[in-house]
C-alpha cells in the first residue's frame, strides 16, 4: 500500500510540473509574438526592458532626447503591470491566472482598436508594455524552477547553469522527485527560449499579412486560455 501511495504521488509530482508548462509555453509564444510585433511596429520592446535601455541611453548618449524617452517609455508602463499582475495574484491566487490572461487579451484588443482608429503610436506601446509586465507575472514557476516569459536572458543563464551543474553531477537544489534533474530542467528552458523565438516568427510574419489585426490572434488565444483553465487552479 505504501508503495502504491508512492507512485501515485511521483505521478502527481510529475503532473503538476506537465500543466503548469504547458501554461508557460503558450504565454510565451504570445510574449514573443507580440514583442516582435512591437519592435516592427514601434520600434521598442514590449517585454525586452533591457534593450529599450540600452538604446534609450545610446540615444541620450548622442544627444537625440526624443528617440531616447521614446525608447524608454516601455519601461514604466512594463513594471506597472507587474505590479498589478503581483496584486491581482496576491488578492486571490486560485482565479489569478485566468483574470491576467483575460486582462492582457482586453490590452491587446485595446492595440487593436488603436491601430484601427489611427490612435497616436505611444498609446500602442503603453498597452504593450502593460501587457506583457502583466503576462510576466502569470507563470513564474515550472515546478521548482523559476521561470520568465518575457525576456530570455535570465532563462539563458539558468539554462546554461544547469547544464554546468549536471556535468559536474551536483544535486538539485529542492528537487520536485527523482525525475526532477539539471537535464530536465535545462530541457524546459531551452523549450521556453524556442517558444518565444517561435513565437517572434510569427508576430512578424503575421504582421504583415494580417495588418491591423494581427494582435487579435494572440487575445483570442489568451481568451481560449482562459475558458480552459481548471477551476481553482
Amino acid at each position: 500500500m505504501a508503495d502504491t501511495n508512492s507512485r501515485a504521488h511521483q505521478g502527481n509530482d510529475s503532473a503538476v510540473p506537465s500543466s503548469q508548462g504547458a501554461r508557460a509555453l503558450a504565454r510565451v509564444l504570445i510574449s514573443g509574438y507580440v514583442d516582435a510585433y512591437a519592435l516592427l511596429n514601434f520600434g521598442v520592446y514590449a517585454s525586452f526592458m533591457t534593450g529599450n535601455t540600452t538604446s534609450g541611453g545610446a540615444h541620450a548618449g548622442q544627444g537625440n532626447l526624443a528617440a531616447a524617452g521614446h525608447s524608454l517609455l516601455p519601461i514604466p508602463f512594463f513594471m506597472a503591470g507587474i505590479v498589478g499582475g503581483t496584486l491581482l495574484v496576491q488578492a486571490d491566487r486560485q482565479r489569478a491566472l485566468r483574470r491576467i490572461s483575460v486582462a492582457v487579451a482586453l490590452m491587446l484588443a485595446l492595440g487593436v482598436a488603436r491601430a484601427y482608429l489611427a490612435w497616436p503610436a505611444w498609446l500602442g506601446i503603453v498597452f504593450l508594455s502593460s501587457s506583457m509586465g502583466l503576462l510576466n507575472t502569470s507563470v513564474t514557476q515550472v515546478g521548482g524552477q523559476p521561470v520568465s516569459l518575457g525576456f530570455m536572458t535570465g532563462d539563458l543563464n539558468n539554462l546554461a547553469q544547469h547544464i554546468s551543474q549536471a556535468i559536474l553531477r551536483a544535486p538539485v537544489s529542492r528537487a520536485q522527485g527523482p525525475r526532477d534533474t539539471h537535464w530536465r530542467r535545462a530541457a524546459l528552458l531551452t523549450s521556453l527560449w524556442a517558444f518565444f523565438f517561435v513565437g517572434a516568427i510569427l508576430g512578424a510574419a503575421l504582421s504583415s499579412r494580417l495588418a491591423l489585426w494581427t494582435l487579435l490572434l494572440p487575445a483570442g488565444l489568451l481568451v481560449l486560455l482562459a475558458a480552459i483553465e481548471p477551476a481553482g487552479s
